[in-house]
């Protein structure tokens, strides 16, 4: 069943409405700079929050989640590294499988290991396909996760890793080149992917401009995802 949180996602697809997430790590950002965030975000071109990480600890993104819920009305997505960081707080989870890579761990185990705990909440859970592709630097997901990500030089790979999670029955599509990627994600590589699944496209990673932001939105991603730009710059939000 198409719950409210992908139901937008999905219309707003087919209205060719662009969305904009913004990535909230509990691991960098601070509860007592909570208040100065939400009222950074206030009235800019934010449309989903993302909370999660890759090494998070037990209970930080409960009690993360429950403070930044009571400052601002958004959407909160759970973009969990492992299960320990499903809260009931938040209004959405990304089912996330890690499909490039070969480790078990993230691609099945601890989707089991979340199971009985999501059957126990009211979150909405979105199916979604984590495609790894390579920045240009190691990140925290490759070190965590001990694979590796797909090169840009293997566009046919991530366009057939792509199809392969929408033929597995996933929502959404997400392209990473990880946090603190030095490159994006290709243009050409967005666009080739955007031509071949339709279900929703999200990418992110490495976009630190306005103008790098709109590149992938031009190439086709429906989502982008921003975070380590606004953690460097929280006055960043104001060029979109």
């Amino acid at each position: 069943m198409t719950t409210a949180i992908l139901k937008h996602i999905i219309s707003a697809k087919k209205k060719g409405k662009k969305l904009i997430a913004l990535l909230l790590d509990p691991d960098k950002t601070k509860l007592s700079d909570l208040d100065e965030i939400c009222e950074k975000i206030k009235n800019q071109a934010i449309h989903l929050i993302f909370i999660g990480g890759s090494t998070v600890q037990n209970n930080v993104t409960h009690l993360f989640v429950e403070s930044f819920k009571k400052k601002c009305a958004l959407p909160i997505l759970i973009f969990p590294g492992n299960h320990n960081q499903i809260t009931n707080e938040a209004d959405a989870i990304l089912f996330l499988s890690l499909l490039s890579g070969d480790n078990p761990e993230y691609l099945i185990h601890q989707q089991i290991a979340a199971a009985p705990i999501l059957k126990n909440t009211q979150l909405e859970i979105i199916p979604t396909a984590y495609i790894l592709i390579d920045g240009g630097n190691e990140t925290a997901v490759q070190r965590v996760s001990k694979t590796k990500p797909i090169s840009q030089s293997d566009p046919t790979k991530i366009v057939h890793t792509a199809l392969a999670g929408q033929y597995m029955g996933k929502q959404l599509i997400y392209l990473e080149a990880g946090s603190g990627a030095k490159t994006a994600i290709q243009a050409s590589i967005i666009s080739k992917v955007a031509k071949e699944v339709s279900v929703p496209l999200i990418v992110g990673g490495g976009l630190r401009t306005k103008e790098a932001i709109q590149t992938a939105f031009k190439h086709g991603a429906d989502m982008v995802v921003i975070g380590t730009v606004f953690e460097e710059n929280q006055d960043f939000l104001n060029q979109l």
